[in-house]
């Protein structure tokens, strides 16, 4: 039997990542099997979909909730076929709430087990930490604060960089960008990203509406794009465009294009989140904004370990950039952030060189660095298998 590895990845993110990853792996052991659960890109790269990715998929505490049962047994399958034929080793893409359960039945019975992509432990639910040291043999971190916190609770951890730092430009070009989304180069431009869930856009859209407003009122000749992810997400997009009687805003609905929007853009409104980090790679000065429910808010908080949400504040050590959140979020306060960046050109060009900085820091050959870690704990090295 040749060498095999076993992963699994729970959404396009992760499908992704592990691409990279199996072509990394495979360019140095061609014979290495892949499979498991995973997307279309895995596949492409030479990978076996015992299951698709999207089977994972869940959509908040809800749905997560009425899917219960099936995500179960589907584990519970997976876990019975991989201890009848073990992986040299398993890889967790990611979807901690799936893999780490998965992890920890595997390494009981003798199989080494990796997850690729830390969970926010420094942000919330740091208990987990516990439960990672009993499922993961080794953890691939993507930002270099977080290896220090497994070192001191006994896990092993690299940081290995972010993936996104590889792919980005380090100077995005913003001329080609308008020119491609038939924009006026002269032109103030704000891209708004109310967030890729239903929930999110449900919560920013008339917040980011009303803000878009704001700014008309202030700079006549402004152009706002606004990129969503999913059909869902656009049409309530646009049921809050109708609501707010807002139809006639020089308002641009993108399907995707989030980094043509934001490359667009002068200055970017983002809910917290992934965003975010895409705003910082390509030197985007921007506000972070988000509501949620009272409770969850109010729960959040209370469990929150750092003062900032958005990764660009949480990377850089400091609130580089402003975050208006729950009832600090209103168009007033958002438009007046955004207007201070369009404003103050020596701000924006200090905040790239920041962000410059911090991709050079993220550019770490995400894909090679992470196969490096796990070809040695494949069954007698990799050296032998090249």
């Amino acid at each position: 039997m040749g060498l095999r590895i076993a992963l699994v990845a729970g959404e396009a993110s992760g499908d992704l990542l592990a691409s990279h990853l199996i072509a990394a792996l495979k360019a140095r052991v061609p014979a290495l099997r892949c499979e498991g659960i995973g997307g279309p890109k895995m596949e492409a790269a030479g990978f076996e979909a015992w299951w698709p990715y999207d089977r994972l998929a869940v959509h908040g505490y809800v749905d997560a909730l009425k899917r219960y049962r099936e995500l179960s047994r589907m584990r519970h399958a997976l876990l019975n076929r991989l201890l009848k034929d073990p992986p040299d080793v398993f890889i967790g893409v990611d979807a901690p709430d799936f893999n780490l359960w998965l992890e920890q039945q595997l390494r009981r019975h003798g199989v080494r087990t990796v997850h690729f992509v830390s969970p926010s432990i420094w942000a919330w639910r740091g208990g987990r930490i516990k439960r990672i040291r009993n499922a993961v043999d080794h953890m691939l971190c993507l930002f270099p604060f977080e290896p220090a916190i497994y070192d001191a609770a006994g896990v092993p951890a690299t940081y290995v960089g972010h993936p996104l730092a590889d792919t980005f430009p380090l100077a995005p070009n913003q001329h080609e960008a308008r020119e491609r989304l038939h924009l006026p180069q002269r032109a103030p431009v704000f891209a708004l990203l109310p967030g890729s869930r239903a929930s999110e856009v449900t919560n920013l859209a008339p917040l980011f509406i009303d803000t878009a407003k704001y700014l008309l009122a202030r700079y006549p000749d402004a152009r706002f794009l606004v990129p969503l992810a999913t059909r869902e997400t656009r049409i309530l997009f646009e049921h809050a465009q109708y609501a707010a009687d807002a139809t006639d805003l020089p308002l641009s609905l993108l399907f995707g294009h989030a980094v043509d929007a934001m490359t667009a853009a002068d200055v970017v409104l983002v809910a917290s989140g992934t965003a975010s980090l895409e705003a910082a790679l390509l030197k985007r000065p921007m506000v972070i904004a988000y509501r949620m429910g009272d409770f969850q808010y109010r729960m959040m908080k209370r469990m929150a370990y750092l003062p900032w949400v958005g990764l660009p504040n949480i990377l850089c050590n400091e609130g580089v950039v402003p975050e208006l959140l729950q009832d600090n979020a209103t168009p007033e306060a958002l438009g007046e952030a955004l207007a201070r960046w369009f404003d103050d050109v020596a701000a924006r060009e200090a905040l790239a060189q920041r962000f410059t900085a911090l991709h050079h820091t993220l550019r770490q050959d995400t894909a090679q660095r992470a196969a490096d870690i796990i070809l040695p704990m494949l069954k007698g090295g990799a050296d032998a298998h090249t």
